[in-house]
């Protein structure tokens, strides 16, 4: 059965979550120099300035399919030669910047649960904050994860294209044109063979979106000092008594 609070609180958590980290990315770029246009006009919290229609799309579905919130905004493109540190360094340090700030976002969040939880009881209003707030730390959390992915457009293409020698990220950059369908597969066509062999269901590429999500809900639990899957899964309940 779908629960289609979750599924729209998830889907708003991923819009307010990628704009805060889109904004790290260009933020970053900006302190270490890089003012040009194409990095200043993305220096806003405006969502038609980061949102990407594939990545988008995905996290809509996995929203209602497996109640996960991830997916891609449009990537910051920085100048590396404004880079006050360096070319490199200063991709890399932009690159970093959007994975550290989701998951220190989210993980706040989650810490901010903790003054919470002993109120909550059986109130309804609050039942309904703490469910909004678990989800929004863990999808946070999700997207630090899924962007550690080595795979364009995310932020762990970028990382390892910087970290590689010139010739190897040469080579590396080969695999951008394939990087989304290559998610594509792994979040959605390897989920759907591994519904007719269960038997590979156990192995974890066939799961991906099911363990980064898992990830996220522990570290989110974690700061928080509760198991908040009781109230990112199961809060709904008490809506219908």
């Amino acid at each position: 059965m779908i629960d289609v609070i979750l599924s729209l609180m998830v889907i708003l958590s991923f819009l307010g979550a990628i704009i805060l980290h889109e904004w790290a990315h260009a933020q970053m770029a900006s302190l270490l120099g890089d003012h040009s246009p194409a990095t200043s006009e993305r220096r806003t919290l405006r969502l038609g300035s980061h949102i990407d229609p594939v990545g988008t799309l995905m996290c809509v579905i996995l929203a209602f399919q497996s109640f996960s919130g991830l997916g891609w905004g449009r990537p910051v493109k920085p100048d590396p030669w404004k880079m006050k540190v360096g070319a490199n360094t200063g991709v890399l340090l932009v690159a970093c910047a959007g994975p550290i700030f989701s998951l220190i976002v989210g993980l706040a969040v989650g810490a901010l649960t903790r003054g919470l939880i002993p109120i909550t009881g059986t109130n309804i209003a609050l039942n309904f904050v703490m469910k909004f707030l678990s989800v929004f730390a863990t999808v946070n959390v999700s997207l630090a994860i899924f962007n550690i992915i080595p795979l364009y457009p995310l932020d762990g293409y970028q990382i390892v294209y910087t970290l590689l020698p010139s010739k190897q990220a040469v080579q590396f950059s080969r695999s951008a044109t394939y990087g989304p369908f290559i998610i594509l597969i792994l979040f959605f066509f390897l989920p759907f063979l591994a519904q007719f062999s269960p038997g590979l269901s156990d192995f974890f590429l066939f799961r991906l979106a099911f363990y980064i999500q898992l990830g996220a809900l522990n570290l989110t639990s974690l700061a928080a000092g509760y198991p908040l899957d009781v109230f990112y899964y199961y809060g709904h309940l008490i809506f219908h008594p």
